[in-house]
């Protein structure tokens, strides 16, 4: 028989495995799940509704569900904007990801306070950084970013993550996203050790 702890063992290990495969993760979402963030300064719960924006949705739900998130730090946080995440701690796992880019969905709800949305650099970018919203940034709606959830508790656990560092390098003095593709986690623990960060993110049940 195997052990329950080598089960946990190989799945741990199928989700690193997979977490370098970004084709290996394409299951679609539910209608409508929640993902709880475990954090450095308490937990917060993302509903996401997949009507919204199914891309989103799905990529998303795939992240989560494989560990993506865990040990990723929210590395640019605007006071009275928002707050960006998503740029794996590992280098060897985020450098296929900066490939594996999203087909756009169209903008259906508002990036309002709380809302949580995609990064993106241009038409058909989204990979696996999102913000979540500080407040009402309706602006961003004809610039195509497409919320594709909010969170529904913990938004003052949101409010609470660490804005010491501000806008990254090299408008601002917080992180270099260049920096972070190549270093990791290294960097920041180095160079930007009091960013808060995700202990924990798992899909509910």
């Amino acid at each position: 028989l195997i052990s329950a702890l080598a089960v946990a063992t190989l799945a741990g290990a199928a989700s690193a495995q997979n977490l370098s495969n970004p084709a290996a993760l394409r299951e679609q979402a539910p209608p409508v799940y929640k993902a709880k963030f475990d954090t450095t300064k308490g937990t917060f719960v993302v509903e996401v509704h997949r009507d919204w924006a199914p891309n989103g949705a799905d990529r998303f739900y795939n992240l989560v569900k494989n560990g993506f998130y865990e040990n990723v730090r929210f590395f640019r946080v605007i006071s009275g904007f928002m707050v960006q995440f998503g740029i794996h701690g590992d280098p060897k796992v985020s450098a296929p990801w900066r490939e594996a880019q999203l087909k756009d969905d169209p903008v259906k709800q508002s990036n309002k306070r709380g809302y949580i949305t995609y990064a993106m650099a241009g038409p058909n970018t989204r990979t696996s950084q999102v913000f979540i919203n500080f407040g009402d940034n309706a602006s961003l709606d004809s610039q195509g970013f497409s919320p594709f959830g909010r969170v529904v508790t913990g938004m003052e656990v949101v409010d609470k993550l660490n804005a010491e560092y501000g806008e990254g390098a090299p408008r601002g003095r917080g992180p270099d996203q260049s920096r972070m593709q190549m270093e990791g986690n290294a960097y920041l623990t180095k160079d930007f050790g009091r960013l808060d960060y995700v202990t924990k993110a798992t899909i509910e049940k």
